[in-house]
């Protein structure tokens, strides 16, 4: 007990070391030390001409708490190098996570010769891999193009030059939380705490009349609506009277999510997210995963919390929740998605992302509705859901469902404006070791079919 009495004690006073230290952003997200380390080589470098060579984690380029110290960095280097590395198998440290990602970071300081530009390497699985991608020419992009992908400056893992041309194709569409225009808006919600909502869960009782699943995450998975998985229960009552409660104080802050919503509508508790099927998708995820964004229609009468975030629509209807699931559950998303996340999906991260943007009943617009209806309304519970698509739900064989998801990748691929050798690039540079030759067969079939409707 006094072994970790004295381990409390050093940590809360190393962390009021950190925070009270010259370390902007430390206070936001864990005051890790090697946020303090970067900002140390920072300011004990030469401000023009001085650099730095170093190994540092990945999360220096996509955390949140490390966000000004990126900022500083765009702002005041001429040049960053950047080569990551999978520890798969401990390759690269054999006391490190084998999923973590470190960094080569080589930073010239000053502005010698501006604008600033960003080289970019891997990630790379092996050493064989490292070997060959190092002496291969890096994907280079100017500063000013990495400031616009994500508000936070958040750097992308491009493992090719390639890819970094599928990259930039696809940055040409607009940004998640702008693609809907005039038409539709989607935003992020995060429902329940785990922590602090805690006295509103009962971690013993068996569901039963008047309780509902309280979910996180692995309770859905890509068109698994339902893995049976449950953090707990909650009395319905109870917890939907919390969540009205909470939603009439919010909105009345200008940030809030239901700050767009009309009065009406949210004076009434039948309109509850929680009350209809709704996109939900992890947060807690990597890149190095079989797949980083796991998205779903998620059923009625169940609650979510933080770690299983869902969407709210401030303006739209049934066929834009169908037409961006369909986006959000395709491999040419999730490609991209994979460029960024390092351990979580953020608001910040999906909302930057790119959203093909197409008027509602145009050929492909219709096709991935299509295909996300029929994939995703597969049983009773989405009997109302599907109405709007005059659709009854059926449960899909294995060869069906495979070939609609091959389909929709095909149309979203279409949707971005990339080509065929495009498509097949994403799928070769997916997932290290993914037995994909299957899919992207279906895949291609599907795009030379719909090439017509481009």
């Amino acid at each position: 007990m006094a072994a970790f009495e004295i381990e409390v004690a050093t940590s809360d006073a190393l962390r009021a070391i950190l925070l009270g230290g010259a370390f902007p952003g430390m206070g936001s997200g864990d005051p890790d030390l090697y946020k303090a380390f970067c900002w140390r080589f920072w300011q004990w470098t030469a401000a023009e001409g001085g650099a730095i060579g170093v190994v540092l984690p990945r999360s220096v380029f996509v955390s949140k708490g490390s966000e000004e110290f990126r900022r500083a960095l765009l702002a005041d280097s001429g040049a960053t190098d950047l080569t990551t590395l999978v520890n798969n198998r401990g390759w690269v440290f054999d006391e490190v996570d084998p999923r973590f990602s470190v960094g080569l970071v080589a930073i010239r300081k000053g502005n010698a010769r501006p604008p600033g530009e960003l080289a970019l390497r891997g990630p790379y699985n092996t050493r064989v891999a490292y070997d060959a991608g190092r002496v291969a020419e890096a994907a280079r992009f100017p500063y000013e193009a990495v400031r616009s992908w994500t508000s936070s400056m958040v750097v992308p893992l491009l493992p090719s030059d390639h890819a970094g041309a599928v990259f930039t194709q696809m940055n040409r569409s607009p940004r998640f939380d702008a693609a809907g225009g005039k038409a539709w808006k989607a935003r992020p919600y995060r429902e329940l705490d785990a922590t602090n909502d805690k006295d509103l869960y009962d971690f013993e009782q068996d569901l039963g009349a008047g309780y509902w699943p309280v979910c996180a995450g692995e309770a859905f998975d890509i068109w698994t609506p339902d893995t049976g998985k449950r953090y707990a229960v909650a009395k319905a009552k109870l917890v939907t009277e919390h969540l009205q409660a909470k939603r009439l104080s919010s909105a009345r802050q200008a940030r809030s999510v239901f700050s767009e919503f009309p009065i009406e509508y949210l004076m009434n508790p039948d309109t509850l997210p929680c009350r209809s099927p709704r996109i939900a998708f992890r947060d807690v995820t990597r890149a190095t995963d079989s797949r980083t964004v796991r998205a779903a229609l998620v059923p009625r009468e169940r609650v979510l919390v933080h770690t299983a975030p869902s969407i709210i629509w401030p303006r739209g209807n049934p066929a834009d929740e169908a037409f961006v699931l369909g986006v959000l559950c395709s491999v040419p998303f999730d490609w991209y998605a994979r460029r960024f996340v390092e351990t979580h999906l953020t608001f910040d991260l999906l909302s930057a992302f790119p959203m093909p943007a197409i008027a509602a009943g145009l050929p492909l617009h219709i096709r991935v509705v299509d295909c996300s209806v029929r994939l995703a309304a597969q049983d009773d519970r989405y009997t109302i859901w599907a109405r709007s698509f005059k659709h009854k739900p059926k449960r899909l064989v294995d060869d069906e469902k495979d070939d609609l998801i091959a389909e929709l990748d095909a149309a979203v691929a279409h949707l971005y404006g990339l080509s065929e050798a495009d498509l097949v690039h994403i799928f070769e540079t997916f997932h290290h070791g993914w037995n994909n030759e299957a899919r992207l067969t279906a895949a291609i079939r599907h795009y030379s079919q719909l090439k017509g409707l481009a």
